[in-house]
């Protein structure tokens, strides 16, 4: 009889026991598949466990994982709406510009040399900032998806600032701001990089100083070096700064301190975030800092050309 209960309460626990994990795997795969989150590789019927205090802390982490996504895609969304709006209201405002002076002249002004002519012209300016626009989209989006192969070369990083200085001297000059060295740069400083991606780096971030800078300004750019092997190229004016509750968006696609709505100033909108692709690319790093009244400063880092590193050795 002894023999007999413990072979019975035996059999039965083993049952029970089986039964208990079937059900309780059942329940919480149940509850995973109506929420449709679970992942194919998230439950696994071949490790089962009964205790509750493990089952409860790997829900728990499962669920928080999921919040995350969730969150993240939130985030996703919102930035997809903010670019789509923001890329919808650049495109049109050209567009409205060059159908507006197109139907005045079809309208009758045509028939007036002067205005068919100045009119023609200001069409034209919209529609190279149509193509301004458009080819700075095509960019940043190869850059994205890392579809744009960088040509690194050796060159001498103090003339290529000078060369983009000359570039926008006249730029600068209609708002009396002079663009200079910090000092005098008697020796070459050679990087490696890729030259032409480097220049519209510098273009975009003086164009910017520029464009933000107050009358009779000043624009600073130094070289120094960082570590053996890099240098930091740092672009510094003294205009009117930039809020810290929009230092973290500068980068963003179309994303404007001025949030007014005007685009008196010009420009795509893209000149910033190609900025930080074109480095990004490189395996580099930017950097800003401003000050409200004071000014600001980008900078960025650079690999020394191999043959500096080995001649300074």
């Amino acid at each position: 009889m002894i023999l007999q209960s413990v072979l019975v309460f035996g059999v039965s626990f083993i049952f029970l026991q089986f039964r208990i994990e079937k059900f309780i795997y059942k329940r919480i795969k149940k509850i995973y598949d109506d929420v449709a989150l679970l992942e194919s590789s998230s439950l696994k019927s071949d490790a089962i466990t009964t205790d509750m205090r493990t089952l409860t802390a790997e829900i728990e982490k499962f669920a928080k994982d999921k919040k995350i996504e969730i969150d993240t895609l939130k985030i996703r969304e919102e930035y997809r709406k903010d670019f789509l709006g923001n890329v919808s209201h650049e495109l049109k405002t050209p567009l409205f510009t060059v159908q507006g002076y197109l139907e005045t002249l079809l309208d009758g002004a045509m028939d007036d040399k002067n205005i068919r002519k100045k009119y023609l012209i200001r069409a034209n300016k919209a529609v190279d900032r149509l193509i301004y626009i458009v080819k700075d989209l095509d960019l940043i989006t190869k850059l994205e998806v890392g579809d744009l192969r960088l040509q690194k070369e050796h060159f001498n990083i103090i003339e290529l600032i000078q060369s983009v200085f000359d570039l926008l001297e006249m730029k600068a000059a209609k708002k009396n701001i002079v663009l200079t060295f910090d000092m005098f740069y008697k020796d070459p400083i050679m990087v490696y990089a890729d030259k032409e991606k480097i220049q519209q780096v510098l273009t975009n971030l003086l164009v910017n100083s520029i464009k933000y800078g107050n009358e009779n300004g000043t624009t600073e750019v130094s070289v120094e070096n960082l570590v053996k092997n890099k240098v930091i190229v740092r672009v510094t004016d003294n205009g009117e700064g930039i809020p810290q509750s929009h230092i973290p968006r500068l980068f963003e696609r179309f994303y404007r301190v001025d949030q007014s709505g005007s685009r008196k100033e010009g420009g795509s909108g893209l000149g910033l975030a190609i900025v930080k692709h074109v480095i990004e690319a490189h395996k580099e790093k930017i950097y800003v800092e401003s000050s409200l009244g004071v000014g600001s400063e980008f900078s960025f880092t650079l690999e020394k050309s191999p043959k500096e590193i080995k001649e300074k050795q």
